[in-house]
This record gives C-alpha cells, structure tokens and sequence, in this order.
C-alpha cells in the first residue's frame, strides 16, 4: 500500500496536537534502561535457577517460552496495529476518541483470545508431557502439572502485549519501561527466594509466574488508560475500527505466522529429539543469544512511532534521516556486543557460571546462535521502514519462501547435526535475509539509499569489529585469572564499540557531541 493511500482516512483533519511530541532519544533511553535491566536480571538469575531446579527442570522453562512464542501468532497482528494506529492518531487532533475506541475494542478481543489460548494449553497439557517431551529425571505427572500451569500463565500475560503496543503507540515509554523493570525484578528475585526458602519445586517457579503475570497486565493496563487523551463520549468497542485495520493487521498476522515457524521450529524439533537435559543446553546457549535482543528492541521502540510519523506526513527528507540514524545506532550498539561475545563465548560463560559442564554444553552453541542473532538485528530498522509504510508483503513473502526451505532442511540438520544442526540454519536464514531483502527493499522505499546501508550503516563497522576481536583473541592470555578474563572482554568490548561509533557519521557526530 503506497503512502498515499495509507492517508487517505485522515486527510480531513491534519492539524497538529498541541502537546510537544516526546524525544526520541528519552524513549530509546528509557528503552535501554527497562530492557537492558530486565534482561541483566533474567541473566543474573539463569545459574540460580539452574542451581536449585537443576538443568532439565530449566529446559521446562525453555518449553514455556518457546510455548509463549509459538502462540503469539494469535495475536493477530493487533498489538502491532494497535501501536502504529495510536502514533498516527496521536499525531493530528480529533481523533482522541477514535484511539481511545480502538483500544477498548482490541482489548476485549485479547483477552477473549488469551482466554481460549491459554484454554488449549491446559486440554493438551496430558498429550505433550506424554508424548512430545522427554523427561529422564521428572515425572510425567510433574510435566504435565507445569504445562496446565503455564496454560493459566499464558491467559494472563496474554494481554500484556497489546498493553505494550498501546503504550509504546503513545510514546508513553518512560512509564512502561519503569514497570517493566520493576516487574522483571519482582519475578526473578520473588522465584528465587521461593526455590531457596520453600522448595526447589519447578511446579512453585511457575506459581508465582502466574501471580506476577497478573499483576504485570493489570498494572499496565492502568497506565495505559490513565495515559490516553481524553475523549468526547463513553469508549465503545467497535468492529468498524477492526475492519478499517483488518489489512495491515492480516499483514502482520502472516509476518508473525511465518516468523513463529522460523524461529521457533528449532525448538519444537529439538524438544523432540533431544533428552530435556540436551535441550536445556541449547536453551540456555539460545538464551543467552536472545538477551541481545534488549539491545535491538529500545532502538525499534523508540524510533517507530517518530518513522510512522514522518510516513504519514510524507516527509521523505526526515524518513530518510531517521532511517540511516536508526540503522547506525543498531550498528553501533549491537554488533561490537555480539562480536565480542561471540570470540569470547567460552571465557564469558566461565566467568558468569563458573560450571565447566554447562559451559562445554553450550559455548559453541553461543557463538554460532549470536551470529545469526547479529545479522537479524541490524536487519531490524529496514523491517521497521516497511511496517511504517504499511509495506507488509515483502516480510510475509521472503519468510513464506523461508519456511518452505526450512521444512526440508532444518529436520535435516537436526537429524544429522543435533543442536548445531539448528545454530547453522538460523545463520542461513539471517545470511539470506541479509543478502536478498534489502536490494528488493530499496527498488521501493528510498532507493538512493541501498549502498549506504551496506557501506556505511552495517558493512564498515561489522569489518571493524571482527578484524579488532580478532586480533584480541589471538593475544587473549588463555592461563590468566577469571577476572583477568573478565577485564580483556570488557576492554575488547569497549574498544570494538569506540571503533563501530567512530566509524559511522551520525553515530560519530553523537559522540563528538557528547564529548564536547
């Protein structure tokens, strides 16, 4: 759908809010500080958890986020809908009603939705710890009470993700990431203290998911509302809004379908094949990897709502702007951490878990997982473009192809490579990603633009980075301390980061800036 027609709806009324709109670099900080804290903690607590449950108890948690992940295609495309529809209506004035009966017509269909999906969890509870998971250390019975657990887990969290698209739609991120933080907090060092004071019962980790589950959907929920611009009558919930939005959210709905699949049939066929020890050894690797996702997201958060903006308004200067803006600071801030940790995965897991069995289970794995994790971050900012055009095909296609290729390679692989087997098909993806998206891309949105993006945005500092880390390996002193270990990563780290920083014009002139 071109720009044009996307504003047709809204061109009787363009005037501006009155309120300034927030910054930029507020959000994306703000994104950082709930993010990364929330994901600091989560990795904090991974020794803890496996210390008291043990590793085949933790491949039972890996199993309900994996769960969490492959139900999320239900969502329907609505939370990111709900999201972009509420930054272009909070973009003009007299529309506040409008988004605020949006809002209330989304939220009945998701708790509807979480209601029924957590509904199934619980009737195939019995057939999955039966059938699908293997277990050498817990009791069917455990596994299937943890699974009809995590069914009631799943029907209170689900609203959480429309709850967070409303809020990050309203630029209202400060908030949202205070609470997250917060929550994230609660829910680790709560299971801890339960598994340390209490019992070491896996059944009792995922009790006290319910209980913080709950209260995180209704304390967003809260501020949401709280956060909404007033309006002219009582909110109604109203399926006109559903069909004039029916088409971008069936756009996402087969983005997220296909996505699902890629990323998640790793795990449904490894939860197969492999002992829920051996899967707990990939999930911890895939895990670790995927904490590099609360560097990608505040990028995506913060700059979204401002792109979507710029789209509506057709400011193709500022699109343009924006665009190469977000794609250096993903560069600079996501490759120099994943190369790092990628050259240095064996001494980094070392030194956090100081278990040589865990660590020789799962730092290749790290390593090859973090490389296709790489390529999909700094593939985020041109998705971002797309979804701000309202430009759904090219994500739902080029992962349609992907599955189909996926279906015969990645049983394949598995079969014959195990859990490596998985690692090297999500580099493939990524790689492919890499190569083929972006050309096709920038035939429609900024075509001027395609050369930078590898030069400049991504190819100059992903050399950078790998030729430094490198040459650190090579001089790493493998029979030194921990700490010592510990001390060259974080130098390693911070050097590849000065490097990619300076490396780029915009990221170098915030520098500088910054410096000054």
């Amino acid at each position: 759908m071109h720009r044009e027609q996307q504003a047709g709806d809204y061109q009787s009324d363009t005037s501006p809010p009155s309120a300034p709109p927030p910054s930029i670099a507020a959000n994306i900080l703000s994104n950082f500080a709930g993010r990364g804290w929330g994901g600091i903690i989560n990795l904090l607590f991974v020794p803890v958890y496996i210390r008291f449950l043990g590793i085949e108890a933790y491949g039972l948690i890996g199993v309900y986020y994996s769960m969490m992940a492959i139900l999320a295609v239900l969502d329907l495309g609505l939370s990111s809908t709900l999201s972009r529809e509420l930054a272009r209506l909070t973009a003009i004035s007299g529309k506040e009603q409008e988004s605020r009966d949006l809002l209330r017509t989304m939220e009945f269909v998701y708790w509807l939705m979480g209601i029924i999906v957590g509904g199934i969890v619980i009737l195939l509870a019995p057939f999955i710890a039966k059938n699908w998971i293997q277990g050498k250390g817990i009791p069917s019975e455990t596994i299937q009470a943890a699974l009809i657990i995590m069914g009631c887990i799943i029907a209170f969290e689900w609203p959480n993700a429309l709850y967070t698209g409303g809020m990050i739609g309203i630029q209202r991120q400060i908030p949202f990431n205070a609470i997250r933080a917060g929550m994230a907090t609660v829910q680790a060092v709560g299971a801890a203290l339960l598994l340390w004071l209490v019992s070491s019962s896996i059944l009792l980790y995922f009790v006290w998911q319910i209980l913080v589950s709950l209260f995180q959907t209704l304390l967003l929920r809260k501020f949401l509302w709280q956060y909404m611009p007033g309006g002219s009558g009582s909110d109604k919930a109203r399926t006109a809004l559903l069909e004039k939005n029916w088409r971008f959210a069936a756009g996402m709905t087969g983005i997220s379908l296909m996505a699902t699949i890629l990323t998640q049939m790793d795990k449904i066929l490894l939860s197969k094949f492999l002992t829920l020890e051996a899967f707990g050894y990939y999930i911890l690797a895939y895990n670790v990897a995927a904490a590099l996702n609360n560097l990608i997201q505040p990028v995506f958060m913060g700059l979204f709502p401002k792109l979507s903006q710029a789209v509506f308004v057709g400011d193709e200067k500022e699109i343009s702007s924006l665009y190469h803006k977000g794609c250096q600071l993903m560069s600079a801030i996501v490759i120099p951490a994943a190369i790092t940790l990628a050259f240095f995965s064996r001494e980094a897991l070392m030194v956090w878990l100081k278990n040589e069995a865990l660590v020789s289970g799962s730092h290749a794995l790290l390593s090859l997982i973090l490389c296709g994790t790489l390529l999909n971050g700094i593939l985020t900012p041109p998705y971002m473009l797309q979804l701000a055009y309202g430009w759904t095909n090219l994500s739902f296609y080029k992962n349609v192809l992907a599955v189909a290729a996926f279906i015969w390679a990645l049983p394949w692989l598995i079969v014959n490579y195990g859990a490596y087997g998985a690692a090297y098909a999500w580099i493939g993806l990524n790689a492919g990603y890499f190569l083929a998206e972006i050309p096709i891309m920038h035939t429609r949105l900024l075509r001027s633009d395609i050369w930078p993006w590898y030069k400049i945005d991504v190819g100059l500092p992903l050399l950078i980075a790998i030729l430094f880390s490198l040459l650190s390996r090579t001089l790493f002193p493998l029979s030194s301390p921990l700490y010592v270990h510990l001390l060259w990563i974080l130098l390693t780290f911070l050097s590849c980061f000065a490097l990619t920083v300076l490396s780029m014009p915009d990221t170098r002139k915030w520098a500088i800036r910054a410096m000054n």
